[in-house]
């Protein structure tokens, strides 16, 4: 009855979903334009931190471009709460690491965090779901304590590269340092631009004695 009146719909198309689809219609994510990159052993993730921050592994699982699919995917995630395409794609990517021995030694699963009065607004972290699925996938410990932003900054995916912030490392901060010391740390976040949000992470996180970096996010921006 419930789903009589409430149909679920797609997410990308908002058609209502079949028998056995979840989230996004299978036309819909057959048009989703995946990387593959963890795969094909790509180093376009990597690249585009190179000289800036040493990772281990990297990778995006799409492509986002404006006005296309997985920016309105993102916007129903980030501005309409829909926490279940966050839920949706961990998976995905979690069930796709998990076959990937580059990614088997994986202690902790680490999301870029909000600023605590946005956090506050939106109620939710929107790659929190994300990173608990792939920590799940991979067997790792989820910690979303030790990271900690300390300014607020304005969302980066819609500007233009050139009006994009410069690396800040004063964005973030750690709350301790000893539980993580010797780990190998996979930080997650929704989608990678310039790389200076995850820059900022990644210069704080390696106040922490003998850890490795791996990074992965839902889309990378073309």
């Amino acid at each position: 009855m419930l789903n009589l009146f409430f149909p679920e719909v797609c997410e990308a198309c908002n058609n209502v979903l079949k028998d056995k689809e979840s989230v996004i219609c299978i036309s819909c994510r057959h048009q989703l334009p995946v990387t593959n990159f963890h795969y094909e052993d790509s180093e376009v993730v990597k690249k585009n931190l190179y000289g800036r921050v040493k990772l281990e592994n990297a990778t995006s699982l799409l492509h986002f471009s404006k006005k296309g699919i997985v920016q309105q995917l993102l916007h129903n995630l980030k501005y309409r709460g829909h926490e279940n395409i966050s839920e949706f794609f961990g998976k995905w990517l979690g069930a796709e690491l998990s076959t990937i021995s580059a990614y088997n030694n994986i202690d902790v699963v680490v999301p870029v965090p909000l600023y605590k009065t946005k956090l506050r607004k939106r109620g939710f972290n929107q790659v929190s779901k994300f990173g608990i699925e792939i920590a799940k996938a991979l067997q790792a410990d989820y910690n979303d304590t030790v990271l900690i932003k300390t300014k607020s900054t304005k969302t980066q995916v819609f500007k233009d590269r050139l009006k994009r912030i410069d690396t800040d490392n004063t964005l973030f901060d750690i709350s301790e340092k000893t539980s993580l010391e010797g780990k190998h740390i996979l930080i997650v976040d929704d989608i990678i631009t310039t790389g200076a949000t995850i820059e900022s992470c990644a210069s704080v996180l390696l106040k922490i004695d003998n850890i490795k970096l791996s990074l992965v996010t839902m889309a990378i921006a073309d």
